[in-house]
């Protein structure tokens, strides 16, 4: 006769982010929480009754809801926190277990005493292409998986609106990409390495101080800044995938959200805008292809 072994359920993956400003300056704390309870389920696998099941949606607004309350001082104390709340406050629940992964940011430099631009922390993949046809050199340097985070100065309104358009206009948003950038070179670098680590640096100081009504404007001024402080760079093509950082309404459990201490927001992955263009030197040829980032 059949017998139920161990067994447990949950919500996996709940990307969350807390934004806590001190003024002009911003901390973050970036979360992929997943949460597994296990306790007295028999009846819900023998014959469906849900009498002692907590939802796990409802444990993922929970996640929602105490990086609010609480804010996240430690992934350690966070999860404590979760585990201790599911197992004393459900009778069926007996253990509860909190994985989390943290993804730490690096802060940007930005002029004045604002502090809001962070760099995922963990470098991104370097990348470089050439073609040789026995006559004519072309080399293309690169990179791919540069995560950037402005957590104010962007907003999107004005936007077009038809009978589809659910998206509000924001004044204040936070904007994040992983940037994917291809360029091509007029000629030899005298010091390769040392020409790629101009351009990043060009790419992030453009991402931090452009106070940004769309990413298509924060794409041209990056883009615009390594061809103006690189002469040896005629072309640059850049990707930026919107990833998206959608508010969490916490009204139905009592609490507001947006304050002037912070918020909590929830990483989207997918689907998101994709905004694609090439930043050429005037009078420069383009030369690389229109899919050579596009993920």
């Amino acid at each position: 006769m059949p017998t139920l072994g161990q067994n447990q359920y949950g919500k996996a993956e709940t990307r969350v982010v807390r934004v806590t400003r001190d003024g002009a300056v911003h901390h973050v704390r970036d979360l992929n929480v997943s949460v597994a309870l296990s306790g007295d389920m028999a009846e819900v696998h023998h014959s469906g009754s849900n009498a002692a099941v907590l939802p796990t949606d409802t444990m993922k607004n929970t996640v929602f809801a105490f990086a609010r309350e609480h804010g996240i001082a430690s992934p350690e104390e966070f999860g404590t926190l979760l585990a201790r709340h599911f197992v004393t406050s459900q009778p069926s629940i007996s253990r509860a277990r909190i994985r989390i992964e943290e993804y730490a940011w690096d802060r940007v430099p930005t002029p004045g005493e604002a502090e809001h631009s962070f760099v995922r922390a963990g470098r991104e993949t370097r990348t470089a292409r050439i073609a040789f046809d026995g006559e004519e050199l072309e080399i293309f340097s690169g990179l791919t998986g540069l995560t950037v985070m402005n957590t104010t100065d962007s907003e999107f309104r004005g936007f077009v609106k038809d009978r589809y358009t659910t998206l509000p206009e924001a004044g204040d948003r936070v904007l994040a990409t992983d940037v994917t950038a291809v360029w091509r070179h007029a000629a030899d670098a005298p010091d390769w390495d040392a020409a790629h680590e101009a351009v990043r640096g060009h790419l992030l100081a453009a991402f931090a101080g452009t106070s940004s009504s769309s990413l298509q404007q924060t794409l041209f001024r990056m883009g615009s800044e390594v061809i103006e402080r690189q002469p040896g760079i005629d072309e640059i093509r850049l990707s930026l995938p919107n990833k998206h950082h959608f508010l969490v309404d916490l009204e139905p459990f009592g609490m507001k959200n947006e304050t002037a201490d912070g918020a909590v927001y929830f990483a989207a992955d997918r689907p998101y805008g994709l905004i694609e263009a090439t930043v050429l030197r005037d009078g420069a040829p383009a030369r690389i292809p229109v899919d050579t980032t596009t993920p």
